[in-house]
């Protein structure tokens, strides 16, 4: 028979995947018929000057996959295609769907949903370095501890044959201690449950407390994120306004007071920065033990308190363990490590791990020891001291530069905490306009509007931890351009 040209490279890779890939694409377009016996892997070896066993495992895996079949004593032939299968011109082609494909009732909500969450301003080349960016910690991470912690870990772990997805004790000893000291949190190792980040700690908690169709209070404005986690599971995500005490408790009370769960941001709330006095915490605290409710703290940034020491968490003056604190390595260390932690009332901690392990386990053990070292010899302390001394300057000079620059456009107000501003805009401007303007000048800017459920005062996010003094001053500049 006359095969059709089957080029192979020798510096392209396995010879036997792009003979396979050859055969399989001239199988599928229809240049052999049914029936039709190959050569023998002797005579096609010598035809295209590789070695026999090179074409003896193209040849079965194209067996297996039933496009050819071996006749013993026979040969080896093109096998008939199931029917369904496409053969013909094209056939190995990525055709357009057909026929109805439908989502699941939670997966058109959690669409709809996904399709409101902010997205970063798309710029030109790399966006790391452009003024106002939200999120991302200063690239000013001790590497070369990370690198020097992670390479004992992994002699020590890969000797005890440790390496795998497991809880790592210290770590959880670790953070207890950390949180005990630094955030006033009550807890002891056994009530810590480490995460993959923490969108699965908030799936966690959704799965382990909530039903279909349990209703849970979130900020508004507020973080999209847990919005889309809780529609994820069924839940009715019910806004609650923020006022200047954080989440009015009354206003969640008249739009749903059987709800089930509460969404806070208490010590630093996202967006707006407000801080939730005591007297707001105990009216949280009494609506969650009368309602039999739960409360999930997220503490996102409040370890970058640049006035006094970071404020007490929610869950450390709660008597009836009735809230769940959340918190995450992936600001006060590096974004890319996505690693989070729960804890739990100690009663809820079974059940909780229990459903982590349904989502895929804890995260690497070799990450777990690297972060268990970095906090028990001080190498976090030390780092956040650093980071706060930083993030102080640079708020102070967007803040500055804002008034000197701006008066007038924009008009922004210090904060205690945090790793950005909010800028409120004049009457009458449009928010989503100026960040397109933005843009256009090489700014990531974000409207407030983006993490609104309902119509509020136009504002932008001014993130000042990821750049410079002298980034940020001529980001500035550069936002005057947008606003006049």
């Amino acid at each position: 028979m006359v095969l059709p040209p089957l080029s192979l490279d020798r510096t392209a890779g396995s010879l036997s995947r792009q003979l396979y890939d050859g055969l399989r694409v001239a199988i599928l377009a229809g240049q052999f018929r049914v029936g039709t016996r190959m050569p023998s892997t002797r005579a096609l070896a010598a035809s295209l000057d590789v070695s026999r066993n090179t074409v003896h495992q193209a040849f079965e895996q194209l067996i297996l996959e039933g496009l050819l079949e071996g006749r013993q004593g026979a040969g080896t032939f093109v096998a008939e295609m199931p029917r369904g299968i496409p053969i013909g011109p094209g056939a190995g082609e990525l055709s357009e769907p057909r026929g109805r494909r439908l989502l699941s009732q939670q997966g058109r909500a959690i669409r709809d949903v996904a399709a409101k969450w902010p997205e970063p301003i798309q710029l030109p080349g790399e966006s790391r370095g452009r003024a106002f960016g939200m999120g991302a910690p200063a690239d000013l991470f001790p590497t070369s501890v990370w690198r020097r912690l992670l390479g004992q870990c992994w002699d020590a772990l890969s000797r005890a044959r440790g390496l795998g997805r497991a809880e790592h004790e210290p770590l959880r000893e670790a953070i207890a201690e950390h949180l005990g000291t630094t955030r006033g949190v009550r807890c002891t190792p056994d009530q810590v449950i480490v995460v993959s980040g923490s969108q699965q700690g908030i799936a966690l908690t959704a799965t382990v407390l909530l039903d279909p169709d349990d209703s849970v209070w979130v900020e508004d404005p507020g973080y999209f994120g847990a919005h889309t986690a809780f529609v994820g599971w069924g839940a009715r995500v019910v806004p609650v306004a923020v006022d200047d005490e954080g989440l009015s408790v009354e206003v969640g009370q008249r739009r749903a007071a059987d709800a089930k769960l509460a969404h806070v941001t208490p010590t630093h709330q996202f967006p707006l920065g407000k801080t939730m006095p005591l007297r707001r915490r105990a009216e949280l605290l009494a609506w969650a033990q009368a309602a039999d409710a739960w409360i999930l703290e997220e503490d996102y940034d409040s370890e970058f308190r640049y006035s006094g020491a970071p404020l007490a968490a929610l869950q450390g003056i709660d008597p009836n363990q009735r809230v769940i604190y959340l918190g995450s390595f992936s600001k006060s260390m590096y974004s890319g490590l996505r690693m989070a932690y729960l804890v739990v009332p100690r009663d809820l901690a079974p059940a909780f791990r229990a459903a982590r392990q349904v989502v895929g386990g804890p995260p690497p053990v070799l990450e777990q020891a690297v972060v268990a070292r970095f906090l028990s010899e001080g190498h976090l302390d030390r780092h956040l001291r650093r980071m706060r001394r930083v993030y102080a300057q640079r708020q102070r000079c967007l803040a500055e530069s804002v008034g000197e620059q701006l008066d007038g456009l924009l008009r922004v107000e210090p904060d205690e905490t945090g790793m950005h501003l909010v800028g409120w805009l004049r009457a009458g401007v449009s928010a989503e306009e100026v960040c397109r303007r933005a843009a256009a000048e090489g700014l990531e800017l974000l409207p407030l509007s983006s993490y609104r459920a309902r119509a509020g005062p136009e504002g932008v996010l001014l993130g000042f931890s990821e750049v410079d003094e002298r980034a940020l001053r001529h980001g500035v500049s550069l936002l005057r351009k947008a606003l006049v």
